[in-house]
Order: structure tokens, then C-alpha cells, then sequence
């Protein structure tokens, strides 16, 4: 588990973070540290290991300026289960709504995926000759004692099989027709072949509230009761590897051990990340009752989980101890010391994202891996088109971006969506009708400020907030 941990160093992290997102440094920093701090974690004495406590990070910053992708950049970078919350969608334990143990419960469900996904990698081989031999029986149905299960009239005489009652020669067909199968030739050739369904009924409960975990596990032992049912479906040789292939490569893997794997990595690996936290921090003046009545009970319904406690999933107990806590909020209203004092202590790395300038926008057009542009450029080249910008275009939809948040209402970088969509709809539009394959589209200076000039001149701008 800390294998792919150990080739990523601070300044790497931070490196692989700068292909992704501008700016930011000081955030990037303390993120790439936290990441890091787990693999000394996880390499450090036994004795000392649970005693090594995470450093949870709250970044206050505007919307828009990058601190979401932050911390799924750095999932991803770490292979680490990773679930984003808003905290503003939790309600205190004894109101109706979601409680905060669910985002447990959904980073446990996150890293069963991973593990699983990357144990039918593992068994793919297997699971491949498995699909082969259930499509082969299909077209060529193996023989069985004396009586000689034939070839099919129609694929003899397609494919050039002799119906023997040789199990050698039925062999050596079946062979042929495998490689036939591993190089495509028989992709468009229907058969019939038989799916599992899980008839697993919808459970509805009449009487008193049941939390999450006793829901699911009714719905898991009902489920389980009821035999699973095989449909026969005809389809293409094609479409029979794709619907086989996962639910053979399933029967090859062990869940029990999946499930225990993935547990150790949501707890050892797993990022929650709880946005708009700012929503639940009350002020002070008192006040306990309407809308916000609740708040503050969210706040200390938050703290264990964030402390370290433990929490049953269907997938077993996990704790919470060693689980990163990135918590972020604009605070244009209320002040991270709005916060319960114990759940600021929970969270001592704080780090204050700095607002997009133009030459920021500037560079989030033309830098990263990701960036509008590039993606703009593939969509047309799907449709034969040559996509091209110019620097000053640029530089001018960052200008223009840049003034409109400035004067109507900072929404950080998503604004450069609201510039590229107005920018580039009527082309999106034309093409391909208009607009045929092998054209060339060249975006200058003088065409953004022609069909983006209307966007600084007029003030109402509602329609382009996103």
C-alpha cells in the first residue's frame, strides 16, 4: 500500500499538482506534506504508528480558485479513496436528512470499487479464457462421452468445422475458433448466451426510522436470499465479451478479501473533503431556533468522526482515526472562529487561497493538461476540425473574464466556462453541417472582442452565473 507512496516526495506531489492547477502554492505545499506525512506514518515504529495523528487542512478561499481540485488531484495522485461533501447537506442527528457518518459510509463504498476494480485486473487473463470458453460453447458445443454434441449446421458450413464424433478433432476446431474469437473475426456473429440477474427487491419500511446501515443490510440479506436468475439473451460475439467479462472476472476474486483491503485503505488512504463548512459555523449572537437551529449540532456531530471513531459500514467497522479531513469554505459571512472551538482544533493547518488575477486566468487557459482550450480543441478534432488560439485571444478572454468577475460577481475560474461557451457556440453549432471536416478555425484578438464585448457592457449578467 505505501509502495506508490514512497515515489512521491513533497516537491513531486506539488509538481504533479502544477500540471493541473495555477497558482496556489501555499495550499499545493501544505497538501503535499499531509500526503506525505502518511507514508512516514505507515513506515514509522508499531508503537508509534497510531499515535502519529493526521493534519487536517481548512482553506478559506472564494469560490472558484481551485480548492476542490486540490484535493482530487491529490487523491488521484495517491490512488487514495477520495469523497467530496457539503457540509450545508448534513442535518444534527434527531433531524430528518443525511447524517455525517455517511460520508464514511461513501468513501468505504469508494475504496471497495478501487480494491475491486484492481483485483479483476489482476484475475483479467483468467476471466478472458473463462468468456472464451462460454462463447465457444456457444458456437462450438464441446463433446460429452460418446454422444458428440455437433457443431451447428450454420457455423459448419460458415466456418468450415466438420462435425465428427472426434473429441481430438472437436478440440483442434474449438482452438481455431478461439483465435478466431482473440482476433475479432467472429465480433458481429450472434449467440445466445445466459446473463445472471440479481433479483434483488426494492425494501420499503412502515413504522419507525431506520438509520442507513440497517437498510442496507436488510437490502443485502433479502438480497442474498433471493437466488440469483440467468436470463438468456442473444447477442453479438462482441457485446457477449463486454457483458461476460466483468461478471466472470467477479467470480475469480474473493469479496471477502476486497472488503477487508479496502477498509485498511480507506482508513490508512482515504480524503474526505468537506465543502462549504462556512454554511454551519453559527454566530455567536444567539438565537436557537429556525433554519439554522441545527448548525451547531452538525458541527459536533462532525467532531468524533473527524477525532477518530468508529463507524459500522456494510462492509465492516472502520475507524476513523487516520482518515485526511480537508475542510473548505468561502467565510464571506462567518469567520472560521465561528466554528466550535473543538472542531477548530481538529483542523490546524489553515491556509488561505489567494483570489485569480488575469494573469492567472492567462495561464489556467493555456498551462494545464486540462485546460478549456485543450479541451475544445479535441472536441473538434473529433468532428475533423482544426481548433487553434492565438496568444493575444488568450489574453483577451482572460481580460474579459478577469472584469466580469470584478465587477459583477467572483465565481473564480468558472467564469473562463461562461467565456468559452459564448465564444465558441456558434461554431459548436455549425459544425458539421456548416462547417465540414479538415476546416481550420483560428481564434484572434479582434474575434473575442467582437462576440464577448456585449458581456463587460451589460450588468445583468445572471444568465452567464453559474
Amino acid at each position: 500500500m505505501t509502495e506508490h507512496l514512497n515515489r512521491l516526495t513533497p516537491r513531486q506531489i506539488v509538481f504533479e499538482l502544477d500540471q493541473y492547477i495555477i497558482g496556489q502554492n501555499d495550499a499545493k505545499r501544505n497538501v503535499a506534506i499531509a500526503l506525505r506525512n502518511r507514508w512516514r506514518r505507515m513506515n514509522s515504529p508499531e508503537d508509534i504508528q497510531k499515535e502519529i495523528i493526521p493534519n487536517n487542512i481548512l482553506m478559506i478561499g472564494a469560490t472558484g480558485v481551485g480548492k476542490t481540485e486540490i484535493a482530487r488531484r491529490l487523491a488521484k495522485i495517491a490512488d487514495a479513496p477520495f469523497v467530496k461533501v457539503e457540509a450545508s447537506k448534513f442535518t444534527e442527528v434527531g433531524y430528518v436528512g443525511r447524517d455525517v457518518e455517511s460520508m464514511v459510509r461513501d468513501l468505504v463504498e469508494q475504496a471497495v470499487g478501487m480494491v475491486r476494480t484492481q483485483k479483476k485486473e489482476e484475475v483479467k487473463i483468467k476471466a478472458e479464457q473463462a468468456v472464451e470458453d462460454i462463447i465457444l460453447d456457444a458456437l462450438i458445443p464441446p463433446i460429452h462421452g460418446n454422444n458428440a454434441l455437433k457443431p451447428r449446421a450454420e457455423n459448419a458450413e460458415s466456418n468450415g468445422a466438420i462435425p465428427e464424433d472426434d473429441n481430438e478433432l472437436n478440440q483442434r476446431t474449438r482452438e481455431r475458433f478461439r483465435e478466431k474469437i482473440r482476433n475479432g473475426e467472429l465480433d458481429s456473429r450472434k449467440i445466445e448466451i445466459e446473463i445472471q440477474q440479481n433479483q434483488s427487491p426494492s425494501v420499503g419500511m412502515i413504522g419507525g426510522a431506520m438509520d442507513d446501515v440497517s437498510m442496507m443490510n436488510i437490502q443485502e440479506m433479502i438480497g442474498n436470499m433471493v437466488p440469483r436468475r440467468g436470463k438468456k439473451r442473444k447477442v453479438t460475439v462482441g457485446e457477449a465479451k463486454k457483458l461476460l467479462l466483468d461478471e466472470e472476472a467477479g467470480k475469480l476474486i474473493d469479496m471477502d478479501e476486497v472488503k477487508i483491503e479496502a477498509i485498511q485503505k480507506a482508513e490508512n488512504l482515504g480524503i474526505i473533503f468537506i465543502d462549504e463548512i462556512d454554511k454551519v459555523a453559527s454566530s455567536r449572537s444567539g438565537g436557537g431556533s429556525g433554519p439554522d437551529v441545527s448548525r451547531e449540532g452538525v458541527q459536533r456531530d462532525l467532531l468524533p468522526i473527524v477525532e477518530g471513531s468508529a463507524v459500522n459500514t456494510k462492509h465492516g467497522v472502520i475507524n476513523t482515526d487516520h482518515i485526511l479531513f480537508i475542510a473548505a469554505g468561502a467565510f464571506h459571512v462567518a469567520k472560521p472562529s465561528d466554528l466550535i472551538p473543538e472542531l477548530q482544533g481538529r483542523f490546524p493547518i489553515r491556509v488561505e487561497l489567494n483570489s485569480l488575477t488575469e494573469s492567472d486566468f492567462y495561464q489556467i487557459l493555456k498551462t494545464p493538461k486540462n485546460a478549456l482550450t485543450k479541451q475544445y480543441e479535441a472536441m473538434m478534432e473529433a468532428e475533423g476540425v482544426d481548433l487553434q488560439f492565438e496568444d493575444g485571444a488568450l489574453r483577451e478572454m482572460a481580460r474579459i473574464a478577469f472584469e466580469v468577475n470584478s465587477e459583477v460577481e467572483n465565481i473564480g475560474a468558472r467564469r473562463l466556462q461562461t467565456v468559452m461557451s459564448l465564444l465558441l457556440n456558434d461554431f459548436m453549432f455549425d459544425i458539421p453541417d456548416v462547417i465540414g471536416p479538415d476546416s481550420s478555425i483560428v481564434i484572434t484578438a479582434e474575434m473575442v472582442s467582437e462576440k464577448l464585448s456585449h458581456m463587460v457592457k451589460n450588468r445583468d449578467l445572471s444568465q452567464f452565473i453559474l
